[in-house]
């Protein structure tokens, strides 16, 4: 299949530690590439270390690069859903921070 044939999209999920969210993504059939950083906040370019002090009012997020033709965005959100508790503010598993 030449490149051209391919018809990509992009999604982009908070749902806690990037690390985490990005592992699971990443495992998904279809999925071409998983980036983390940073969405919102009061801080421009802040680094690791700024968003963990919990002043900078950032979420950690994830972007997605995936194959239409072998995932659909329900499916990405299925695993979103699966890997993020949103009854649970400021918490991913043991990660607790804003």
């Amino acid at each position: 299949m030449a490149i051209s044939d391919t018809k990509f999209d992009t999604a982009t999920f908070g749902a806690g530690c990037f690390w985490c969210v990005e592992a699971i993504f990443q495992q998904l059939d279809g999925v071409i590439s998983v980036t983390s950083g940073y969405a919102g906040g009061e801080f421009k370019n802040p680094t690791y270390e700024d968003v963990c002090s919990g002043g900078t009012g950032h979420a950690e997020v994830c972007q997605i690069i995936f194959d239409i033709k072998k995932i659909t965005y329900e499916k990405l959100l299925e695993a979103f859903w699966l890997c993020h508790g949103p009854t649970i503010p400021n918490q991913h598993g043991t990660d607790i921070r804003t």
